[in-house]
This record gives structure tokens, sequence and C-alpha cells, in this order.
């Protein structure tokens, strides 16, 4: 009855044991640890990244819905780097031996400061520092990548930042696929009608901040002849100094535009039943923006 009784118990502790759960390898190790704010709620969206020692990367990816990050990593030395935005990045090193979980507990991130906004005031788009690109599916498998080469823009940023405006007009003949024959297709009646629509123009309605660095910017876009709403997921960098020491502002922002919303609807299919030209469209911005006068 002793043995049984020490067996099973032995069975429990295996069980109850933190690498129970996680298949070990010889020769390696767990690595753990949980990402929690200042207020001890995790931080969901956490994203580690893990190197050795000599700085090459091991293993990347995302946090449970808990907030916490567990891998199976070759026993040695390891550095870790956890971020997630609107937090001041962590980094830690630490030693994972063989067949022992190495857990760095709770890490708390603290919330980092956004960064400085622009003055109020008008500022131009820099087209020379600044891109309008764009993705679509090709036949249901490879991307194809076009940008904009003309366009031109000002934002009106005013005190608060959340009532500034923004005009943006976009030359629709200025597409670019680094392939003449599909630009100028591109340019046709079949899809942007650059005769009948030479631009597209978009006017922000509102800005609302999402938080750290994230804001979203609605308003307008005018596209072959049809405006719909849109949002712009963006990102402000903050600001810096150029070559003259003149100061400038930077953003990325991105959305997705399906192209029935604005009649782009023409439309082939490939024998099996796929269309060469998938129905929705992501843009990608990077823009630089400097002060006008």
């Amino acid at each position: 009855m002793i043995g049984r009784w020490r067996g099973s118990r032995t069975d429990r502790v295996h069980r109850t044991s933190p690498l129970a759960a996680v298949p070990t390898p010889p020769s390696a190790g767990v690595l753990a640890c949980r990402v929690l704010d200042p207020v001890n709620e995790p931080v969901r969206h956490a994203e580690f990244a893990v190197t050795d020692a000599a700085g090459r990367p091991v293993v990347s990816g995302g946090a449970d819905p808990y907030g916490s990050f567990v891998t199976t990593v070759p026993a040695g030395e390891y550095r870790l780097a956890v971020s997630a935005e609107g937090y001041t990045p962590y980094r830690a090193t630490t030693q994972v031996a063989e067949n022992t979980l190495a857990s760095l507990g709770d890490v708390t991130l603290q919330v980092a400061r956004p960064p400085e906004l622009p003055d109020a005031g008008d500022w131009e788009i820099e087209p020379a520092h600044s891109s309008v690109g764009f993705t679509a599916r090709h036949i249901g498998l490879a991307r194809i990548h076009g940008q904009f080469k003309s366009f031109a823009g000002v934002i009106r940023v005013t005190d608060p930042v959340e009532r500034s405006a923004m005009h943006v007009v976009i030359d629709a003949a200025s597409i670019d696929t680094n392939m003449r024959m599909r630009d100028d297709h591109l340019r046709s009646a079949d899809f942007l009608d650059v005769e009948r629509f030479p631009t597209l123009e978009f006017y922000s309605d509102r800005f609302v901040h999402k938080g750290g660095n994230r804001w979203a910017v609605t308003g307008a876009l005018s596209l072959h002849g049809v405006t719909r709403t849109v949002t712009l997921d963006t990102e402000y960098l903050g600001l810096g100094n150029g070559m003259e020491g003149e100061v400038r502002a930077a953003c990325r922002a991105t959305t997705e535009l399906h192209r029935d919303d604005f009649t782009v609807s023409w439309q082939t299919m490939l024998a099996r039943g796929i269309a060469v030209v998938g129905p929705s469209i992501r843009v990608d911005l990077d823009v630089q923006v400097v002060r006008k006068g």
C-alpha cells in the first residue's frame, strides 16, 4: 500500500510539474514569463523575441490571453525582449538549464510616454520622403505591390490635435506597379478610368487618439467618382530635424479598400474560378510633413 501511495504521489508530482505539459527534448529547458501592466492586468498583445548569447534570433511570438509566454529552447544563455504598443520595452538575460523551467515570473511593463505632437499650424506632405503604396492579391496567390508617384497634401494641426484636418490629392495616372502593360490597364476604364477621374482625394473628418502613439484618422475618400468613409489606422512616429534643420513630423498608416465599394468592379476569372484580381486592396502610407513657411 505504501508503495502504491508513493507511486501515485510521484505521478501527481509529474502531472503538476511546470514542465509536465511541455515536451522537453534532451539538453533543452523551458523559458517562461507573464507580462502585466502597472495595475497588474495581463498585456495580451505583448510580443516576445528571444536571442542567443551571440544575438542570433531563436524564437519569437505573442503572449496568450493571460499575458504568458512559454517556449522550449536548448540549454544556454538567452536574452529576452518584451514589447507592446504603448509600453516601454523590457529586456532581460537568463540562463536556461537542461530539463529546467527558467521563469522570469511577472514582468511589469511601464506605460511609455507618447512622442511629442507637432505644433499647431499648417504642415505640408513632403513627397520626396513620403510614399503612397498599395498591395493587391493576384490570381489568388501572389501579391502585387504598387504606388502612386505623384501626390500632395496638407495637414492643419490644431490644439487640441483631435480637431485637426487633412486634405490629400493623388494623381491617379501616376500609378506604378513596375510593369507598363499592367499600369496602362489600371489607368483604363476597367479600373481607375483616369481620363474621367484624374485624382483620388481624401478629406479627414476626425482624429481619434487610440492610446500611446496610435491614432485613427477617419474621413471621406473620393475614388473613381465615388466617395466613401474610410479610417486610417495610424502610428505617429514623432518629430525630427531635416538636413537643413527644419522640423519634420512622421507617421505610418494603413487601411483596406474594397474595389466594389468604389465601383471598380472589373473582373476576370481563371478556368478554376479564381479571380485574377482580389476584391480588396491594402493601402500603406509612409508620410513626412514639414511646417509651411
